[in-house]
């Protein structure tokens, strides 16, 4: 099959599947440069070079249309870092001759570049090279398109920012454009995060900026807005007068495994809550946004944030795990939290009185991610089945991602008693046979399209650090100590005592099974 035929075909394939033709429209337009700074770091080997390989593999990008470049400090060649990433684009064991191929046909896009991130020199080659991929083009000098995903410490972000504006930028009064994706954490506190904004905004206007929250690209947090309002039964009961409480939860049953010692210069709250779980919390609060389009909605999710009330130290359970400090890279007297719950209010018309408690930990019972939205109690429960639990609607990110309301129904038999039971939308199980993608290979193709609505604006990002950067200066000053737990438990006592002070009622007896195939 010539490589026309295998455009064709993997294109065709995908119009009918996940992604729109919009995609396509854009990808179609220049040549495009993608550039992986800290190539040779694991976060470029587990997520983006895979993201963009499976992108690749769906027809998204093509070998007319694309290159992509490899920076880092590393003095390696081209075949040595395509070795590096060869073992992470497949998993499956039983990959067949078809993606072995593949994966030969993508390693030869990549490029490698050998450099310092605040060396001249090093970004004068790059620019070079990348100016003579897009010359063997015939691509039109300012039409060609440069996005630059730092997949580096944010230490170095200033740079490597100043490094991109001064020697790699594309012209944009041609049609092309120059884009940088930056991951979290941006920043520890609010002045840290602002400042880094500042940094930064001094070179890219926000347009150009992408801050990847990986957590928007999952397919049930894009499902989010769609099941909010797109579905008449859930708009009259989505508020204070219905909602007793919700839990955003992320549990992982590991700890912090040879990493501890990056962990402990952030901890669980800015590893994970003060971004992840808040961008959802954004998301299952906001008002209905004028349109779809990326600025309305981003508009909404920051009316959030800034009703959000300030933190109270008695609505706050942190935990350590007992050996977290056994990890040599940790500090003896580490005070950082590697469990939170916590409880946030959001005064507003729609949420007063409504406790939406964030909750996040390692080395626990269970590992998952969802979002359980807890219904007030039947007024005049005729049935008597109140201490069976109240209606839930669950959301499961991860794993086994599934939608399933939790109601009570008639125990089958000839008695009239009541039992609870499942409404179930497992994906597994209705889906079969549709990849979900990855967030990664999603949050790119926007970066490329253009679309920042599942991106981080910096308002946001600020809002967010403020409601924060009180609570976390008091952990880092001593004021507020984790509390011991046991690998493998639920967390800390405290945690569920807070739980049960905030409303939740927990239920016993019930636990939700995914589906078979």
């Amino acid at each position: 099959m010539g490589s026309g035929a295998w455009h064709v075909e993997k294109r065709s394939t995908l119009r009918s599947e996940s992604f729109s033709k919009e995609f396509e429209n854009v990808l179609e337009n220049g040549f495009l440069s993608i550039i992986v700074l800290g190539a040779s770091g694991d976060l470029a080997k587990k997520k983006t070079f895979p993201a963009l390989f499976n992108l690749f593999r769906q027809g998204f990008l093509h070998p007319k249309e694309v290159h992509i470049f490899g920076y880092a400090r590393t003095k390696i060649t081209d075949d040595e870092l395509r070795d590096r990433i060869r073992g992470y684009l497949i998993r499956d064991k039983g990959a067949s001759s078809k993606d072995s191929e593949d994966v030969t046909k993508f390693l030869q896009l990549i490029k490698y570049v050998s450099g310092s991130y605040d060396a001249e020199e090093g970004f004068q080659l790059l620019d070079k090279e990348i100016s003579k991929h897009e010359v063997s083009k015939n691509s039109a000098e300012g039409s060609s398109r440069r996005l630059f995903y730092l997949a580096l410490p944010p230490s170095v972000y200033p740079s490597v920012c100043k490094m991109i504006r001064h020697f790699c930028m594309n012209k944009t009064d041609l049609g092309g454009w120059t884009r940088i994706v930056v991951e979290k954490p941006f920043g520890k506190d609010l002045q840290s995060a602002e400042e880094l904004s500042s940094q930064i905004g001094e070179l890219f206007d926000e347009r150009q900026i992408y801050r990847i929250d990986h957590y928007l690209g999952k397919e049930l947090v894009q499902n989010l807005l769609v099941l909010r309002f797109a579905n008449r039964f859930f708009l009259p009961l989505w508020n204070r007068d219905n909602i007793d409480n919700v839990q955003i939860v992320f549990r992982e049953d590991f700890g912090t495994e040879g990493r501890g010692g990056y962990f402990d210069q952030y901890g669980i709250i800015r590893d994970i809550i003060q971004n992840h779980l808040l961008q959802v919390l954004c998301l299952v609060a906001m008002e209905k946004p004028v349109s779809l389009k990326p600025e309305h909605i981003r508009d909404e999710k920051v009316k959030v944030l800034q009703s959000v009330l300030p933190i109270k130290d008695d609505e706050v359970a942190l935990g350590q795990y007992d050996g977290y400090r056994d990890d040599p890279t940790v500090p003896d007297n580490s005070n950082t939290p590697t469990f939170a719950t916590m409880v946030l209010r959001i005064h507003n018309e729609r949420w007063e009185g409504v406790p939406f408690i964030l909750k996040a930990g390692k080395a626990l019972n269970s590992r998952k991610a969802e979002i359980r939205v807890q219904f007030k109690d039947v007024p005049g429960d005729i049935f008597k089945c109140k201490k069976q639990g109240r209606n839930e609607f669950v959301i499961r990110l991860q794993p086994s991602e599934a939608m399933y309301m939790k109601l009570t129904v008639k125990q089958p038999g000839l008695e009239m008693s009541t039992v609870q039971s499942e409404l179930d939308l497992s994906y597994g199980q209705r889906y079969q046979g549709v990849t979900i993608p990855e967030a990664y290979e999603r949050l790119i193709l926007d970066t490329i399209r253009g679309d920042q609505q599942h991106f981080v604006r910096r308002d946001e990002l600020k809002a967010a650090w403020e409601i924060f950067t009180p609570l976390l200066h008091r952990i880092d000053d001593g004021e507020l100590n984790p509390l011991p737990y046991k690998p493998g438990s639920r967390g800390p006592e405290a945690a569920d005592e807070l739980l049960a002070k905030a409303g939740y009622v927990q239920t016993h007896g019930y636990i939700w099974i995914p589906p078979t195939l």
